[in-house]
């Protein structure tokens, strides 16, 4: 397999290169991730809901290569309850949405007829639930899905794995607590403010470890990458709402 055919990222193919491996018929999916740049306490960097998901999106495509490509996505969310703390990037509801509905747009009209939005950031959830009704009359005929990607753990996982509070979504996924830094101790360190971990209210982040974190990551991508298999295996289907008659 060339090294064309193993890329899993959209923007690294040239045109020629997304065209043929569309009119193979290799290409099955599509993955639009979507998070926030926000505040995460004292300790962990802004672009915590980004960084993550990305890393979870690119995992499940390389499980699931060569079928499945990863889209440019949206690196900014709906984040007006974190603006008291300076730093942190919003988008609108109605700009959020506008745009996201361009990318899968933009994906349906390249060819895909499988597309998961892999969703990294809490607040983008009910925006997104309250009108995704219509992207699925919009997009009448694609197999499209929404999934924030820690939907795929239970109170079983949040049971067996988390030290300190196990309510969800309170403590999983929470907010920039033990799952998230967990997630961040194992994938990326260097994001991870140690001093600052027990020099804030929340002590709950010094209950992370490494070793939680990578379990936490096999855990989401194998199931993702199982809920993905079945969107592309035509097992997992979405319904389109009736319209008015």
């Amino acid at each position: 397999m060339s090294t064309t055919e193993q890329e899993i990222r959209l923007g690294k193919l040239t045109r020629r290169e997304f065209r043929e491996r569309m009119a193979s018929g290799e290409l099955a999916g599509c993955l639009i991730p979507v998070a926030a740049i926000e505040q995460h306490l004292e300790h962990l960097a802004m672009e915590h809901d980004w960084r993550s998901v990305g890393l979870v999106a690119r995992a499940v495509a390389k499980r699931l290569a060569p079928r499945v490509l990863v889209a440019e996505g949206l690196m900014c969310g709906i984040s007006e309850h974190h603006m008291r703390h300076p730093g942190t990037l919003t988008l609108s509801p109605g700009t959020f949405l506008g745009v996201l509905g361009d990318m899968i747009d933009s994906m349906a009209r390249a060819g895909f007829r499988n597309i998961v939005v892999v969703n990294g950031h809490g607040g983008n959830i009910e925006p997104v639930r309250g009108t995704w009704d219509q992207f699925l009359r919009r997009f009448e005929g694609v197999n499209l899905h929404f999934l924030s990607y820690w939907e795929t753990l239970s109170q079983a996982d949040a049971d067996e794995l988390l030290q300190g509070g196990k309510r969800m979504p309170d403590d999983l996924p929470g907010h920039a607590q033990e799952f998230e830094t967990s997630v961040a101790l194992a994938k990326f360190a260097g994001n991870v403010r140690g001093g600052a971990v027990s020099d804030q209210l929340d002590r709950s982040p010094a209950l992370a470890t490494a070793e939680q974190g990578n379990e936490w990551f096999e855990r989401v991508t194998e199931r993702l990458a199982n809920f993905i298999g079945e969107v592309i295996d035509g097992q997992r289907q979405s319904e389109t709402p009736l319209f008015h008659p």
